[in-house]
Order: structure tokens, then C-alpha cells, then sequence
């Protein structure tokens, strides 16, 4: 039987590590190309220190400039602490606000400058005004199948941050593999594990590939019952510390052949994803 599949579009991470600023109206009408495609979710922007992240540092003036009168795609914007978050919250177009929590120490004292423990009180005070905001906390399980620098890993650390996160009231948990070592078995045994935790957070998985491993790590995930799914058109992005340079997003165009595959009814129109696909390369100049 098909699944409802919800798909995270995720021109954010394509966009980030981008050394050249592409301008704010190129921005904007990539991703307003990528609402009218009908996506789940959108991450489209971060409230980040400009210092940490300068080619997003207009996220709120790209935000002015989307059309949302005619789309279903909800918007997503990450932060890195409370302040972030405070600023994301003001805008009412803004759905999820996405926090990455490592659960290695050394990549969250890095990409936030916390370590976990504070990383995990900044979770508990970012959910409580995305309460009061009408927002969702989504959290990232970085590192989630392994890191470089020697940090304990296992699946019961996974599970240990998971269920935390669950009993603080998230609602959403994307288990991130940041630098695309995560094996198919590791996949097949990991989400369903924890899926178990909890049957009312959804699960999704922001996992990172090879040109030449998207398959098995996708048909891993969909096999072992994920229906919530990160990628970038042409999988543009990725995470700096992969040792390999063609490790990236999960391409968006793979991704939805091989679900249309599995037959499912994925309510999106092609042609503006074709529209999209060829307007990227004005924004990451391929």
C-alpha cells in the first residue's frame, strides 16, 4: 500500500556553504518556484548570525518577497538558540523552526558553540515559545549515525536523546546523517527503533549521499517505513566535515522517481519542478 510521503525541499542547506552571495531576488524566486511545486515543507532560511552564515543573511527580506497566496508547502527556518529562535517567531508565515541537537558533543560545541547540555536547555526554552507562538519545534539528531572526532556513538545514545526530546513535547525529530556514512543496515534498524519510542512524533530522516548511494539509503529508509524525507534539487549542499567532496543532499529529483516508483501519489507538479530545476542554476551557478 502507498504511503503519504511528505517531502522537505531544502534550498537552505543547498544555499549555505555558497561562497558567492546569491542576490535576495534570485533567492526569492527559486524558492517561490519550489512552493508552486508542492512540497511538504520548505526549509527555506535561517535566522543565524550573519558571521556564522553571511549568504543567509537576508532570510527575512527573502521571506518578504515569497508568494504564499497559492501553495500547500509550509515554511521552515533553523536557528541555533534563543534569540534565533525569537526572531523566527515573529513571522507568522514561518510554520517549523528547525534546531540542529548533536549528539556528538564536539560537532554541537562547533555548529552552536554549546555543548549538549546547554544544547538540550536551549531545546527546552526554544519549545516553550514555539508554544506560546503557535510554532513547531523540529529537531535535528545530528550526527545521528556517527561522527569524525571520536565521540561516543551507539543506537541507545540515539534513542537516549530521542525520548528526552519526545518527553519535552517535541513533535518532530529528523534524524540527520550530517556527514553521510550511515550504512542501509544502520538505516533499517535505527528508524523503526525509533518510531517505537513514540506514535505521535513524526520521524523523518535529512540523511546525506553519494551520487552513487542515494538508492540504498533511500529504499532503506521507505522499506523500513519512513514517510517524511529531506532533499535539495540536484542535491546541491551538504555538510562541510564530509571527507568526501560528492557527498551531499539527497538529490529531490532521485528521491521522487524512486518513490513514483514504489507508486506513490505524490501531488506534485513536475513541470515546476522542472521549472526549478532549471532556474538552480542561476543560483548555484551549474
Amino acid at each position: 500500500m502507498a504511503k503519504q510521503i511528505r517531502i522537505t525541499e531544502c534550498p537552505r542547506d543547498a544555499m549555505q556553504g555558497l561562497t558567492e552571495f546569491v542576490p535576495t531576488d534570485v533567492k526569492a524566486a527559486y524558492i517561490n518556484l519550489l512552493l508552486q511545486v508542492g512540497f511538504d515543507t520548505i526549509d527555506f532560511g535561517s535566522f543565524v548570525s550573519p558571521k556564522a552564515i553571511p549568504q543567509l543573511r537576508d532570510t527575512a527580506e527573502v521571506l518578504s518577497k515569497l508568494d504564499l497566496s497559492s501553495t500547500r508547502s509550509k515554511l521552515l527556518a533553523i536557528i541555533a538558540n534563543y534569540r534565533g529562535a525569537e526572531e523566527a517567531a515573529a513571522h507568522e508565515e514561518i510554520t517549523f523552526l528547525g534546531y540542529p541537537f548533536s549528539i556528538s558533543e564536539t560537532f554541537q560545541l562547533r555548529n552552536t558553540n554549546t555543548t549538549i547540555e546547554q544544547a538540550f536547555d536551549n531545546v527546552k526554552r526554544i519549545n516553550e515559545l514555539c508554544l506560546t507562538k503557535d510554532k513547531s519545534l523540529l529537531i535535528y539528531l545530528s550526527m545521528g549515525f556517527g561522527n569524525p572526532y571520536g565521540d561516543a556513538w551507539n543506537a541507545e545514545i540515539v534513542q537516549h536523546w530521542a525520548k528526552k526530546m519526545i518527553d519535552e513535547g517535541i513533535g518532530y525529530i529528523a534524524l540527520s546523517d550530517t556527514i553521510g556514512i550511515a550504512a542501509p543496515e544502520q538505516i533499517s534498524a535505527l528508524y523503526p527503533a525509533l518510531t517505537k519510542i513514540s506514535e505521535i512524533t513524526s520521524f523523518g530522516l535529512h540523511l546525506h549521499s553519494t551520487p552513487d548511494t542515494w538508492q540504498e539509503k533511500v529504499a532503506a529508509a521507505y522499506e523500513a517505513g519512513c514517510t517524511r524525507f529531506d532533499a535539495a534539487l540536484k542535491g546541491y549542499g551538504g555538510c562541510p566535515m564530509a571527507k568526501d567532496d560528492l557527498t551531499g543532499n539527497i538529490a529531490t529529483e532521485n528521491l521522487i522517481a524512486y518513490l513514483l516508483h514504489q507508486n506513490n501519489d505524490l501531488g506534485l507538479n513536475l513541470d515546476k519542478l522542472s521549472e526549478a530545476m532549471e532556474y538552480s542554476g542561476k543560483v548555484f551557478g551549474g
